[in-house]
This record gives structure tokens, sequence and C-alpha cells, in this order.
């Protein structure tokens, strides 16, 4: 059973930074003009009341999973709290919007993220390694617990330590090696609803005092009604125990869920969140500003690497393939040629002998490639020409690798999925092992991203690709 592990103090690490931060922008302002007494003032004032500002502003962090829109929050805060010192400074005729003003509130906002994404990682990397997790059991049918806890492993690092299960009718151990330490059975003859309630309520209670658990997890299909869940959190909270409910949804990011009311029954809103509108054309935006940058930066290197291609081995340098974009429109990608010139007349031979378990083609010895190709794949380098797919509007920089026609044909329903996004150079599966990974997950990480899509996420994922192609981890 996982020992307890010390609760990491989120709320109290991050109100230290930034009260640091606050200090760090008087500092600034003082160093930019001895002279500005009253700006220094207008500053510190801002910088004492800044954590109040941010916990205003974000509310009570959630003592398992945090807060959600850190950085939205901290430049909403900023921009109210530079709103109200700029309304006191025209009232009183204090010039305060000067360039030191602007220094120190740009220190408060650049601190106060810093912060948050030190404090992040740190949690992360605890987590990762089994720490600062809080102990929890987990209620209802065995084979949902079993479904429960590989979910939850498909995580590397998450708050909740699976420590045993109180199961639903009569089980010595459930599915998934989690020991049982308390069930749930039947009611006996003449019992009324209500006792049965508490009956089921009291050895919930009991299960988890026996463990030390400090969080109850409800898995999907137990017999708890919404009258048994409040009962049980009454009781669990009196004796400082967290409740949660796994929902059973795989997959969808937070910003997707959104929670409301009808009478007096809790609904969970599940939102769409495919880039259209404006969304969709700050994507393609980026897209070709960034794709146009790039191949104006690295001309240099792309000229070389076709010249070294085609005198290495006789045929093109580029190589055309038609693929399935968005939607399951065809398009022509190009890319570096890797291979010998016939490389796809050879490909049925190899059928057999390949390495992956779905449509898609992978082989780790792959004896069509070049010698100069497989240091190309390597690094990712025979990617680069698919820069003018971008400009042309056929690829984006992330997305789901587009796929063949072939592969595509035998395509379930869940996979076909992959096809409501415009394919990309890079994407989650990228960053996350990239071949070495089998098709489940491939598929599993393509559709959390075309699921769960937003602008950060496109940019953190350009970020974490250039040290997957640096570590060149399941490249071949």
């Amino acid at each position: 059973m996982p020992p307890a592990t010390r609760p990491f103090r989120y709320r109290r690490i991050t109100a230290a930074g930034d009260l640091l931060t606050g200090a760090l922008a008087v500092g600034t302002t003082w160093a930019l003009s001895w002279s500005a007494l009253d700006v220094a003032i207008a500053v510190s004032v801002m910088a004492l009341a800044w954590p109040l500002v941010l916990t205003a502003k974000t509310g009570r962090p959630d003592r398992l999973f945090g807060v959600k829109n850190t950085y939205r929050d901290i430049f909403q805060g900023l921009a109210a709290v530079v709103a109200v010192l700029a309304v006191a400074g025209a009232v009183f005729s204090i010039p305060l919007l000067g360039t030191t003003f602007l220094a120190a509130a740009a220190v408060l906002a650049v601190g106060s993220i810093a912060v948050r994404v030190a404090v992040r990682r740190k949690l992360r990397r605890l987590r990762t390694l089994g720490r600062a997790t809080r102990r929890t059991l987990l209620v209802g049918p065995a084979a949902a617990v079993a479904d429960t806890v590989e979910r939850f492993a498909q995580d590397g690092e998450h708050p909740l330590s699976v420590v045993a299960a109180c199961v639903e009718g009569d089980a010595a151990e459930a599915p998934g090696a989690v020991p049982v330490v308390g069930s749930i059975v039947g009611g006996l003859p003449g019992h009324d609803d209500a006792l049965r309630d508490e009956e089921i309520v009291h050895a919930v209670r009991l299960a988890a005092q026996r463990v030390r658990a400090r969080t109850v997890c409800v898995t999907p299909g137990s017999e708890f009604t919404g009258d048994r869940l409040r009962a049980l959190s009454w009781m669990l909270g009196d004796i400082g125990i967290d409740l949660v409910t796994d929902l059973g949804l795989s997959d969808v990011a937070a910003h997707r869920m959104g929670l409301g009311t009808m009478g007096s029954g809790v609904l969970l809103h599940v939102k769409q969140v495919r880039p259209t509108g404006l969304r969709l054309a700050a994507k393609v935006a980026t897209d070709r500003v960034l794709a146009g940058f790039i191949l104006l930066m690295l001309s240099p290197l792309l000229l070389t690497i076709g010249l070294a291609v085609k005198v290495t081995d006789p045929g093109p340098a580029i190589y055309r393939q038609v693929r399935v974009g968005r939607d399951g429109l065809f398009f022509t990608m190009l890319k570096f040629r890797t291979m010998y010139v016939d490389a796809d007349l050879r490909r049925a031979e190899l059928l057999d002998s390949a390495d992956g378990d779905g449509p898609m083609f992978k082989m780790r010895h792959d004896p069509r490639i070049t010698s100069i190709g497989r240091l190309l794949r390597k690094y990712s380098l025979d990617e680069l020409p698919q820069l003018i797919n971008v400009l042309r509007g056929d690829m984006s920089l992330v997305g789901p690798r587009p796929a063949l026609p072939e592969e595509v044909a035998t395509y379930d329903g869940t996979a076909r999925r992959r096809l409501a996004a415009i394919p990309g150079m890079t994407g989650l599966w990228q960053v996350s092992g990239r071949s070495n990974l089998t098709w489940g997950e491939t598929v599993r990480l393509d559709l959390r991203y075309v699921d769960n899509w937003s602008y950060t996420e496109d940019l953190q994922l350009l970020g974490r690709t250039a040290g997957a192609v640096v570590r060149s981890t399941g490249a071949y």
C-alpha cells in the first residue's frame, strides 16, 4: 500500500512568490527613478495588494486540481489594478502611467507567471515520482474500479494515488490488483431506503478511515444516487476527507467542461472546441507567418539538404505523396526523399515485417531508407518541405499527421475523427514517443488534441517539438 506523502503547499509557496515579485517590482521602480516618490508609493501599494488581487480574481485554488485560466486571470487582475491606480492618479493629478510604472507592472505580470510555472513544474516532477499525491479510496463496482485505475495510470502525474477500493458486492480483490478494504452488499429484507443509504455511507467512511484516505473517488456505475452522494459528502467533510466523482469521461480537457444547475440538478456541459471563425483565422495566420519566417531563415539548410539527397542517390530531392487532409480532402505532401526511388513498389513486400500494430506502416530497420535518409529522419529534417504545405493551407504546423489514403480506408469511426483537424507537421504523439507508440496510443493522443484544441496548446507543442527532435526518441 503506498505510503502517505507530504502535502505540497501550493497556495503558500505561490503567495510567497507573489510577495517576492511585488518586492522586485518596487525595487525596479527605485532603480529606474530615485526621484519618482509618487510612483514608488503607488507601485508599493500595488505590490502589497497584488496577492490579494490574484486571490480575489482566481478564487481559492482547488486543493486537488489547482487553479484554471491562471495566465488570463493574472493579466485581467493586473489590468484592473492599473486601471484603478490610473483613475486615482488622474483624480489626484499624479502622472502614474509612465515608463517606470509600466515597467513595474510588467515585472508583476512576468514574475507571477514565472512563479506559477516553476511551482507547477516542481509539482509535476514530485507527482511523477509518486510524491505530493493524496491517498485515495475508490468506490464502485469492481469492473468500474479497474477501469478508473487504468485511466488514471495513463497520466504520468496526477494528484490521486489509489491505495484501496470499497467495492459493490463481494470481492477479495478488484481487477488491477487494488486491495479491497470494504464492500457494499445488497440490503437485507425489511430494510427501508433511508437505512440502506446510511449503511452504504458508513461502509465507505469506515473503509476510508481504515486506509487513512484523504480523498474518496466514486466511480461510474456505482449505487450512489444524488442523495447518497450528498450524504457521503457531509459525512466525509466532517472528518476532513475530500469527495470526487469519476464521470467516466476520457481525454476531455478542463477548459471544455462547464458546470450548471437546473432546478436541484447539476449539469455538466462538454463543449466542442473545433477551431472556427476567429480562432481558426488566428491558427491559420500564425501557421503561415511562422512557416514563412522559418522557410526564410532555413533556406540555406534546405538547399544544402536537397543537394545532399540529390548527390548521394539518383533521383529527385523532393518526394511527393498524396495524403488525406481535413475532412478527407486529398493533397500532395512534400518532403525530402529519404528512401530509394523504388520504395513505394517495395512497400507491399515489407508489410509482413512491419513493426506497427495498426494501419500506420512503421518499420524500425526499413531497408528502403538511404544512408542520408536515416540521418534526416532521426532529426525530422525530411519534414521541412512541408512548410510549403503550411503556406498553401494544406497543413498546419500542429495537428495529427496526414495519413495515406489506404490507411484511411481501414479506419473505424473513432480513428476517422483524426480527419476533423487540419493535419500538422508535429502534434501530441510526435512529442510523446513518436514511432515508439502503439496505434491505439497514437489515435488516443491525436483525438485528445482534436477534441481539446486550444491556441495555447499549439504554442506549447511547438516548444516541446524542439526538445523531441533533439532527443530523436522514437524516430525511424
